[in-house]
């Protein structure tokens, strides 16, 4: 396992590459929080967009409220992922080419504190969104929803940390701002077609319902709807929500395996 090191002086610090270490995870959130605190821009693109886009599907959908209802539940995991995804892809890459990044990385702060303290300050505001977000559909919308409401903002704020975590990894594969977005068809797009928000996934060709079986968007929608019709609550529902949560796990690890410190 290689050292970086950075000198002054005489003396090197050695950069950590093991356990995860609380304090430089919370300095790092810290930090990412103060700077987006400037940015009310991108607070607002990350807190306010979803709400927006329900309450536009919702009166698109003014005369026929049953359809807002069959989808209104799968969209409120998907705007929040993909919001995340593309806020977070941009904020990382632009530490990066701005320096940032290889300065932080000089010092005694390693690749797992890095995408944790990323992870918890955007989850923070995740928590914000999916918040804002399920009470604007459910309570001010009138989303029909069988089940808990609690459920559905559980599933909401997964969806808004995997989107979170696919953003952290794909910000490493992007030479420029534009790249990070370019990303979006890649990766969103074919998990939004795949997911059953516009076909159920059992009618489609089996080569396609075996890939979105594998897409963790595809667990993400079937969970907002086993909450919304209140089905499959015991079984169904505890898997697509722990493998909603464990890929956004894995790809935290991959994220911060494949960190780099500056853009090529």
């Amino acid at each position: 396992m290689t050292t970086t090191t950075t000198t002054t002086g005489t003396a090197t610090t050695p950069a950590p590459t093991g356990a995860l270490n609380a304090s430089r995870t919370a300095a790092t959130a810290a930090r990412v929080l103060r700077q987006l605190r400037h940015d009310p821009r991108t607070i607002a693109l990350m807190i306010l967009v979803p709400c927006v886009m329900l309450f536009l599907l919702r009166y698109v959908f003014d005369g026929s409220p049953r359809t807002f209802d069959n989808i209104g539940a799968s969209l409120l995991g998907i705007f929040p992922l993909i919001t995340m995804f593309l806020v977070t892809s941009i904020a990382t890459l632009r530490e990066r080419t701005s320096g940032t990044l290889e300065r932080l990385l000089a010092m005694p702060l390693g690749k797992g504190d890095l995408i944790a303290g990323y992870a918890l300050a955007f989850g923070a505001l995740a928590i914000i969104q999916s918040a804002l977000a399920t009470g604007l559909a459910v309570w001010s919308l009138g989303l029909d929803v069988t089940g808990s409401p609690w459920l559905l903002l559980l599933v909401a704020l997964l969806d808004a940390l995997l989107g979170t975590a696919l953003g952290l990894f794909v910000s490493a594969f992007a030479a420029s701002e534009f790249q990070a977005v370019q990303f979006m068809p890649a990766v969103i797009f074919p998990q939004l077609l795949l997911c059953g928000l516009f076909t159920p996934r059992d009618n489609m060709h089996p080569a396609l319902k075996a890939i979105s079986d594998v897409l963790p968007m595809s667990y993400a929608v079937d969970g907002m709807n086993e909450v919304l019709k209140h089905t499959d609550m015991t079984t169904t529902f505890i898997r697509d929500t722990l493998i909603v949560a464990g890929c956004a796990l894995l790809v935290l690890g991959l994220g911060a395996a494949t960190l780099r410190r500056r853009t090529a």
